[in-house]
């Protein structure tokens, strides 16, 4: 899907590079991540492909012929009875907020969970983060969950909010 110069398609694993680079920026100088180390392209080349062996989607957003985010879908937990959620992530590169990269990612993630049975989306944020929040509300979800200082990154302690959205009302 294509929109002002910009495109949205699957992932593969040509891509891991690219998508290392964005996301290695929150985990050296941000708390959005838990991570603390960076990753190597072979690592997040692997993380994409077991995203594809569980049959969940990965998207990345290119504009002018250059990775500019990223979203995807993981199983929730790995009992059998949490097999219709799923937890979502999004990154933006750090360099390009608020250009509506996000919302084009999401509008390609839910319509793809949606047709392969998904039930629940969650997602979990660092907190503070008004952007993340602003976005997962713009579609639809709410926040259910408030955990109190779990993480400790960059000298201090961090609270997760979780959001929440049914994707489909179908069993």
């Amino acid at each position: 899907m294509t929109e002002r110069g910009s495109l949205v398609r699957p992932a593969a694993a040509s891509d891991a590079a690219d998508i290392a680079a964005i996301y290695n920026h929150y985990v050296q100088h941000t708390v959005v991540t838990f991570e603390e180390e960076p990753l190597a392209p072979a690592e997040m080349a692997r993380r994409i492909q077991a995203v594809a062996a569980a049959s969940l989607p990965w998207f990345v957003a290119e504009e002018d012929g250059r990775l500019r985010g990223y979203a995807y879908a993981t199983r929730w937990k790995e009992r059998a009875a949490y097999r219709h959620s799923v937890e979502i992530t999004l990154y933006v590169a750090h360099d390009h907020p608020r250009r509506g990269i996000g919302s084009r990612l999401y509008d390609a993630l839910f319509p793809a969970i949606e047709a392969r049975g998904v039930h629940v989306a969650l997602a979990g944020i660092a907190l503070p983060n008004e952007a993340s929040v602003a976005i997962h509300e713009r579609f639809g979800m709410r926040k259910v969950a408030h955990l109190e200082e779990v993480g400790f990154k960059l000298g201090r302690w961090v609270d997760v909010g979780y959001w929440q959205r049914i994707v489909a009302h179908r069993r």
